[in-house]
């Protein structure tokens, strides 16, 4: 090897980045980790024995089936989230009212944690959109691209300028001013 190649190793990685960058840019990914982790407490705290020095805290309730119920469907509507994204706001839907529903079945919410990570993956699922591809010659924000960007006649709007912001007139229109109708204009306009 060269001291200018980079190495095969550092090429995989960054291939695998990059795929796994491009993967997580086509679904709605976060709102799938938040739920998911939003499961996790929700399912573990019912059937977990917490340690505090020589003393042990049983969480059993009579809710525990319960609640393994909905952090296990929490967790399967992150997956979801993930690779079937056409469901997004159903599964969305659902992660915010099994949320809803652990307050009191689960140990308050997976002690507020799983209730409110639930909470916030269900609404980024709902709230996601597949986002457009770019078309040729454009800019992600739509405008043209050009060299020189002071040149109104190339497409590129000055910084200041207001886009859309003329009023459109009403057609005069032939009315009886006996009928009252006056074409929704005013009458003093």
């Amino acid at each position: 090897m060269s001291p200018e190649s980079t190495g095969q190793n550092e090429h995989n990685l960054t291939v695998y980045r990059r795929g796994f960058r491009t993967w997580r840019g086509n679904r709605p990914f976060w709102a799938g980790l938040f739920t998911m982790l939003g499961g996790m407490p929700i399912a573990y705290f019912p059937y977990a024995d917490l340690h505090l020095g020589n003393m042990t805290l049983a969480m059993s309730t009579t809710a525990g089936a319960g609640s393994l119920i909905i952090g296990v469907l929490l967790i399967t509507l992150g997956l979801t989230m993930w690779f079937h994204s056409i469901v997004r706001v159903f599964a969305g839907v659902a992660a915010i009212l099994l949320a809803l529903i652990s307050i009191p079945v689960a140990n308050i919410g997976g002690f507020v944690i799983g209730f409110l990570l639930a909470l916030i993956g269900g609404a980024l699922s709902i709230s996601w959109a597949p986002g457009e591809p770019a078309a040729d010659g454009a800019d992600p924000q739509g405008a043209p691209l050009s060299l020189d960007k002071q040149q109104p006649e190339s497409g590129y709007a000055p910084e200041g300028a207001l886009h859309g912001a003329a009023v459109p007139q009403q057609p005069a229109g032939d009315h009886d001013a006996a009928s009252g109708y006056d074409g929704g204009t005013h009458r003093a306009g």
